[in-house]
């Protein structure tokens, strides 16, 4: 339970702030930028789902930014128009955006393999490459990375998701040290498995070897952790966050 303060902080200490949150159309990402924007945050979605992202700025009364992540050249043209339009980067960055398939590695294909660093990694190393420097030279601003569990302990059949998800790690470790007094901040949050869209072809309930549905964290358990570094004091350093279901 929070007393006044903290709710106070958590409900209006976002006001004038913008965030971009990447994976924005569904599931985490989705929730995210919902909760950032009940907060007071002016959020632009990312996302390939022009529909979804509609639907997302009208909820939130944001903005959309429509582009696959997988498109080095586009994600880096959005951002840039981003921060020339806005004057400068974000307040908050949320690298929200994600894949997940299951399969050994003895029978993983390399198209899927590919796509997971694709999505996993190499987009929010574009994200942050493109806006770190403005952050820099203003002196404040937050990556919130969403990694997993899959990113610290080995899981089998996450040949392609895990290597996405470590790798997403090992960047932002680098991160830490390379913002270290600058004001720059930087969060990893590490859920566990989080009941979203991405379990659908997988049907974990009828599954053994997977957690069923109910096992799952929420995805708002997820953004209320987003929301809550988000939030702190700005001397206040969260480098990992590890959520998950009691």
């Amino acid at each position: 339970m929070t007393d006044g303060t903290e709710q106070g902080r958590a409900e209006d200490g976002l006001r004038g702030r913008t965030a971009l949150v990447t994976g924005a159309s569904r599931g985490i990402g989705r929730r995210i930028a919902e909760r950032l924007a009940e907060a007071g945050a002016r959020v632009s979605g990312v996302g390939r789902s022009e529909v979804d992202l509609r639907d997302l700025a009208r909820v939130t009364g944001g903005t959309s930014l429509v582009v696959d992540l997988t498109d080095d050249v586009a994600l880096w043209d959005a951002l840039d128009e981003w921060v020339d339009e806005h004057g400068g980067p974000p307040d908050i960055v949320v690298n929200a955006a994600g894949t997940f398939s299951l399969e050994s590695l003895a029978t993983e294909t390399l198209a899927s393999f590919d796509r997971g660093l694709a999505v996993n990694v190499r987009a929010p190393f574009i994200v942050m490459r493109a806006l770190l420097p403005g952050m820099l030279e203003r002196g404040s601003g937050l990556f919130v990375n969403v990694g997993s569990v899959a990113g610290r302990k080995a899981l089998p059949g996450n040949s392609a998701y895990a290597t996405g998800k470590y790798g997403l790690r090992g960047l932002h470790e680098v991160l830490l040290e390379e913002i270290r007094g600058t004001g720059v901040r930087a969060t990893l949050l590490e859920p566990a498995a989080t009941d979203t869209e991405l379990w659908d072809p997988l049907d974990p309930d009828a599954d053994p070897s997977l957690p069923s549905r109910d096992q799952m964290l929420r995805t708002e358990d997820v953004a209320e952790a987003a929301l809550f570094v988000s939030t702190r004091p700005d001397h206040v350093r969260i480098p990992l966050l590890q959520i998950e279901r009691a």
